[in-house]
């Protein structure tokens, strides 16, 4: 851990200075996190429900965190366990599969007015919507928050060999999909 995550950690572990470790926490993740849920759940309204929920449970659980991983590791873990959990929900509350849920979020992704991106964009996110979940968080950790593979492997606690495999094929169907007419 670093010196920076060392104090932060010692104040949320005090119950005097708990609220106010949480607040320098929350100013120092809140828009990675943001950006990180919001390339997996894509709808901005989705992300903040997701990112708000996943400082619920930070604030709940710091005290079960024992440094063993850097923190933002394991507040990045929480993030993507949530966003995954909030995909499935929607897919059951609406009784279709995971993939059709994705796919209305693309869909919808169109037409959002957070949404920033052109055409290319859109058709980079129908690009990575095509892969497989695994690929899918490894790219996009890769490639929108040039997060190094030893920082991913502690986050979804995957072997960093594993996860340049997983990242190059996602690359590999990407060009593919990107290329095709």
């Amino acid at each position: 851990m670093t010196n920076k995550e060392t104090l932060l950690l010692s104040k949320l572990q005090k119950p005097n200075l708990k609220n106010e470790g949480f607040k320098e926490l929350i100013s120092l993740y809140k828009e990675r996190l943001y950006w990180h849920i919001r390339h997996i759940v894509k709808s901005h309204e989705d992300a903040d429900d997701v990112l708000q929920n996943t400082f619920i449970k930070v604030f709940k659980n710091i005290d079960k965190f024992k440094g063993e991983s850097q923190l933002y590791s394991w507040l990045y873990r929480i993030a993507t366990n949530e966003s995954l959990t909030h995909l499935k929900q929607i897919a059951k509350r609406q009784q279709i599969t995971s993939e059709e849920a994705n796919n209305n979020a693309l869909r919808s992704l169109e037409s959002d007015v957070y949404f920033e991106g052109d055409t290319i964009q859109i058709k980079l996110q129908k690009a990575i919507a095509t892969l497989p979940e695994k690929q899918q968080l490894v790219f996009n950790m890769k490639y929108f928050q040039d997060l190094k593979y030893s920082q991913i492997s502690n986050i979804l606690d995957t072997s960093e060999g594993a996860l340049k495999a997983s990242y190059h094929l996602a690359v590999k169907k990407i060009e593919a999909y990107l290329t095709k007419d």
